[in-house]
Order: structure tokens, then C-alpha cells, then sequence
């Protein structure tokens, strides 16, 4: 049996590049975190790091309540300039089960989910970001409320998406010209 190197080459170049390439998210929420207790007649501190070149333009931030009362939606099209937003709570129903959705709700794509977070009824609590934007929120949740707040739409999906299909049909064609050459 004869043994092509080039060919056994090129046949796992091809494989290789065919293959999907995926650019790591970083999506991470820092508070909310767990233990944190947002309270009732205050604003409360929502903040976020996120990766830089992560095709994430804009988002939708929206908080649920895991007994089953729903959904709060805080706001939507946050730019991805904006890492943090503070929320001021009016006859929120208190509980120990609230958590935030960082979400593509066009798509319903969930980037991210902060951790469990309680809501009581006082006037005291941490101090909000101070050069944050702040929205109101009221009532029991609510999904068929519109969001607290709208920014400006911005298109989702970086300019820099099309650089992999547009890769991987270079490698293909490197490839099978890699391979013609090859055989010659």
C-alpha cells in the first residue's frame, strides 16, 4: 500500500479548517451577586463585565422571579458601552427567589444570568452607581409590561462575523489548490 504524505496532508488540512471556530464569551455579572439583598424604595446596583469582541452590540436586561410571578423587563437595547445600570424598586413583592436575565430577546439568546438575589421591604441598601442610569420598576411582575427603559437600537453582530466563514472558504480553496499542486 502506497502512502501519500501530501494527500494525507491536505485531507486533514481540509478537515481541520471545515471545522467550526468559536470566539469565547465573557459575560459575567458582579452584582447582583449571591447573598446580595436589594431593597424596596431604594436603587439597587446592577453591574457587568463583558468580552470586548464578543459580537454582543446590545442586550436586554430583565428580572425574574423563580416562584412563577415572571418577569420584570428592566431594559432593553443597553449598548455594550454601558456596564451598569441601578434599578429602583416600587411595591416589588419581596422574596429570597429574584435573578437577572441578560438576554438577545429577538433571537432569545440568553448571554448570561446573575446569581440568586433576594428583595425585602426597607429603605435602606447599597449605594447605587452614581453615574449609572437608574429605572423604575413597580408592581409585581408583569410580562406583559413593556421594558422600564429603551435605548437607542443598535445593530447585534460585530463587522468582524463574516472573518470566519470568509476563512474557512480561504482555507478550502488554499487547500484544494495545496492539493492539486500536490499531485503534479
Amino acid at each position: 500500500m502506497h502512502f501519500n504524505l501530501s494527500s494525507y496532508l491536505v485531507a486533514c488540512f481540509l478537515l481541520l479548517s471545515s471545522l467550526p471556530v468559536q470566539v469565547s464569551a465573557y459575560f459575567v455579572v458582579t452584582s447582583p451577586g449571591e447573598g446580595t439583598v436589594w431593597h424596596v424604595g431604594a436603587a439597587n446596583p446592577i453591574t457587568w463585565s463583558k468580552g470586548v469582541m464578543d459580537g454582543i452590540n446590545s442586550f436586554d436586561i430583565e428580572m425574574n422571579r423563580m416562584n412563577g410571578d415572571g418577569l420584570h423587563f428592566l431594559a432593553r437595547n443597553v449598548p455594550n458601552t454601558v456596564h451598569s445600570l441601578n434599578v429602583f424598586l416600587q411595591d416589588v413583592p419581596p422574596g429570597d427567589d429574584y435573578f437577572l436575565l441578560f438576554v438577545n430577546s429577538t433571537h432569545g439568546v440568553l448571554h448570561t444570568t446573575s446569581k440568586r438575589f433576594s428583595v425585602v421591604s426597607s429603605d435602606s441598601g447599597a449605594a447605587p452607581d452614581s453615574n449609572a442610569p437608574t429605572v423604575t420598576i413597580s408592581g409585581a411582575p408583569n410580562p406583559s409590561q413593556a421594558f422600564a427603559t429603551t435605548y437607542a437600537a443598535v445593530p447585534n453582530g460585530a463587522p468582524h462575523d463574516i472573518g470566519v466563514p470568509l476563512l474557512g472558504m480561504a482555507a478550502l480553496v488554499f487547500g484544494g489548490i495545496f492539493g492539486v499542486l500536490c499531485t503534479l
